[in-house]
């Protein structure tokens, strides 16, 4: 019977490690290359993952307001993002366009099928998580208004300093 127990222990924690983890999901980039979202990781330092589309006007204010400060978030934390597009194949063409005109700095990924948005339970955008060094996801907000990235920031920072993080 402790067996039966200690096995039931087990599985439920490896259930619930693997939930936190990043699905396993097959993504482009601007150059046409897959890559597989379970993948993506940033040399044991978080990530930022933002969900966004090109007809979302908060989520273009956001990724401007990151943009403008993301190189030095990238100095102080190591930290990178990842900008998600959710077009879909009649938009996702825009996608370089746009990401060029607006000089980021940051990794752009197409999920045109929709696939990652719907494994990460994104409903509606701009949707960021942030993913510590581990690829466990530790926070997420959804919407945009001004200075919430600096939320972001501070979730950044508190990783990096080993705080623990309010689970949303």
């Amino acid at each position: 019977m402790k067996k039966i127990v200690l096995l039931a222990a087990l599985m439920m924690s490896a259930c619930f490690a693997f939930a936190q983890q990043l699905p396993s999901v097959t993504v482009t980039d601007l150059s046409g290359k897959q890559i597989n979202t379970a993948d993506l990781s940033n040399d044991g330092k978080p990530m930022i993952i933002n969900f966004w589309a090109t007809w979302c006007k908060p989520c273009l204010k956001e990724m401007s307001a990151i943009n403008d400060v993301y190189i030095d978030w990238q100095d102080e934390t190591g930290v990178k993002m990842y900008a998600v597009s959710i077009d879909d194949s009649r938009s996702s063409s825009r996608v370089k366009t746009m990401a060029n005109a607006q000089a980021w700095d940051f990794d752009v990924l197409l999920d045109v099928n929709g696939d990652f948005k719907r494994a990460m339970n994104v409903v509606n955008p701009p949707h960021v998580f942030v993913v510590d060094g581990n690829g466990n996801v530790v926070f997420q907000h959804n919407g945009y208004s001004d200075g919430s990235e600096e939320e972001l920031i501070e979730v950044v920072r508190k990783l990096n300093a080993g705080e623990p993080i309010e689970k949303q």
